[in-house]
């Protein structure tokens, strides 16, 4: 059985990310999305409502090799004990590339059977980012375009809460 797996903070989840999971899904017979933490990074959600998230997110597509769940540890080490065969990252521009493809290289050091696959995103959501996402959305500027439908409610809230602080 092929796995791969999708890592990344999502936070939050966007329509590009969904658009990854959909086409990665094709590529495989289970694909894993790992919510992971990021020291570098102060999330806007906890682990468990990045989880809902997607998971909502993803409810209404045809994804039942699709499987959500979060991971506090090396990247690597989780691609080991799921057996993947390779993970899937998205790029939006030369400079996605040129991270990722480092990022690989770092991986395939402390695991010299980790593999990579860049799946380029779609033009129209080559401007979507979590970054940008949380950006708009502190100053309450419409986000509609960028994250599902399914959570977008929950999104607004999170960013309603935060300037009523």
């Amino acid at each position: 059985m092929k796995v791969m797996l999708f890592p990344g903070t999502f936070d939050p989840f966007t329509r590009g990310h969904r658009d990854i999971v959909r086409r990665a899904s094709k590529l495989c017979d289970k694909l894993v999305v790992a919510i992971m933490e990021n020291s570098a990074k102060t999330p806007l959600f906890t682990p468990d409502e990045r989880v809902d998230l997607v998971r909502r997110s993803l409810a209404g597509e045809d994804l039942d090799n699709v499987e959500v769940m979060k991971w506090d540890g090396l990247l690597v080490d989780l691609y080991k004990q799921l057996g993947c065969c390779a993970s899937v990252r998205g790029i939006r521009s030369e400079s996605d590339f040129r991270y990722e493809a480092e990022l690989a290289l770092a991986n395939r050091l402390l695991l010299p059977g980790y593999d990579a696959i860049l799946l380029p995103c779609r033009d129209d959501m080559s401007l979507i980012s979590s970054t940008i996402v949380k950006e708009v959305g502190s100053y309450g500027g419409d986000i509609s375009k960028m994250v599902p439908a399914e959570i977008i409610d929950t999104v607004n809230d999170k960013f309603l809460k935060g300037r009523k602080q």
